[in-house]
């Protein structure tokens, strides 16, 4: 892969995200059905890991589902909650099974950074139906909200297999939502506000669920 360069309006050069075209024509183009034609010609400028540059969005979610993490997360959607492309966006980075939206089916995309497109997203009319599946598939249900009687995630032993369950920014989880929930946790904190931005509070727990099950691999980046 070529590493491609700008000016910015500084006048400095600095990198570009992602690559160029490839080098040469077709003809010395890779023989890899994962890749896309169009991206191989015109350069891939996406936002995604340097082992997927020129694939097809296909290709991509199908190396993604063989090794998704059995974590699933759901975000109740009663306002339209514009967290939820955040709790997306972080979803996908970890890598979890899916992502489940309880309540309104429209939400705005634009945090997500296109990222839905690598995930699967399921919806839900309520939090009932969702409890039933999670009991079904036979994953605990764990709410994250700072309400009395929630413990810290904090040391906690996270199921391997689970749903994490996270409420809108303004009122958190709703009472449904708290009596479905197996236990709820919160996340410590030591400061003046009463709580943090949902899609924080959604990549914390998420990355609690990391630490103690994926397996880290050595050669990538730490952020």
């Amino acid at each position: 892969m070529r590493a491609t360069v700008r000016t910015s309006d500084t006048g400095l050069m600095e990198p570009e995200v992602g690559v160029g075209p490839w080098p040469g024509g077709p003809e010395q183009w890779p023989d890899d059905p994962r890749l896309d034609p169009d991206l191989l010609a015109d350069g891939d400028r996406r936002n995604v890991a340097d082992q997927y540059r020129y694939w097809r969005l296909e290709a991509i979610v199908a190396d993604l589902d063989v090794r998704r993490h059995p974590l699933h997360v759901a975000i109740e959607n009663w306002g339209r909650d514009f967290n939820i492309g955040s709790v997306v966006r972080t979803a996908n980075a970890f890598n979890v099974a899916r992502v489940h939206i309880i309540g309104r089916r429209r939400w705005n995309r634009r945090g997500a950074m296109v990222t839905d497109r690598y995930l699967h997203v399921e919806h839900w009319d309520d939090v009932a139906a969702f409890s039933d599946w999670c009991a079904e598939a036979g994953l605990p249900l764990l709410g994250v909200d700072n309400v009395p009687g929630s413990v810290p995630i904090e040391g906690r032993a996270l199921p391997a297999e689970c749903a994490m369950l996270f409420g809108e920014e303004s009122q958190g989880l709703t009472a449904d939502a708290r009596q479905a929930s197996a236990a709820i946790l919160h996340i410590s904190q030591f400061g003046s506000t009463r709580s943090i931005n949902a899609g924080a509070a959604a990549a914390i727990a998420m990355h609690a669920w990391v630490v103690q099950h994926a397996s880290i691999p050595d050669t990538r980046p730490r952020v």
